[in-house]
């Protein structure tokens, strides 16, 4: 679900008029947006409906792609893009990282180098395998062994946060002392 309401009346309280348009999903269903203004409970449902607030009286309206486009394209355009997710896979016990991984790597570094002003999260996760404490020292490695590797090709590493979950957040839900692959993996967040 994606809305949009004109800049200039999220700033000024003083608006004669608001609008929230509800924008078509690029990913998936389209969610809905509900809107209360005091007088009864507005839904949006469909792509590009519209809901208008002038002086008081709200009314649904329906754009068109073209009428969105018009009245908001340097808004659209400005937006940020779309968070990306990566995840690369270890060998056990280790923070080498699969050969399978590798061309993963390389698709988050090129997509790390489209972005104008890159945020990454660097989360490192184990199998369940070890202690925790053990895990724990290796979720860390892991993410920090990602996290040199994007610093070496030439990311500043102030834009890149690192953190560890252990064994607390498989991927693939295990009894404990089960060496899963899945679970061995860093997931690399790219906004």
């Amino acid at each position: 679900m994606r809305w949009l309401v004109p800049l200039g009346c999220v700033l000024l309280a003083a608006c004669a008029s608001e609008r929230v348009v509800l924008l078509p999903a690029t990913d998936g269903p389209l969610g809905a947006v509900l809107i209360n203004p005091g007088k009864g409970e507005q839904r949006l449902d469909q792509p590009y409906a519209a809901s208008v607030r002038r002086l008081g009286d709200n009314r649904l309206t329906q754009m068109s792609a073209a009428e969105v486009q018009e009245r908001y394209g340097p808004t659209l355009k400005a937006q940020p893009k779309r968070s990306q997710s990566y995840i690369v896979y270890f060998r056990e016990g280790s923070d080498e990282l699969t050969p399978e991984s590798l061309a993963t790597f390389d698709r988050v570094k090129a997509e790390i180098k489209q972005r104008e002003a890159p945020e990454i999260a660097v989360i490192g996760h184990t199998d369940r395998v070890g202690s925790d404490p053990a895990n724990d020292a290796l979720s860390k490695q892991r993410a920090a062994t990602v996290r040199d590797a994007l610093v070496a090709a030439g990311l500043d590493s102030r834009l890149i946060e690192v953190a560890g979950r252990g064994e607390r957040e498989p991927l693939v839900p295990t009894a404990d002392e089960v060496a899963e692959p899945k679970n061995r993996r860093v997931e690399i967040s790219v906004r």
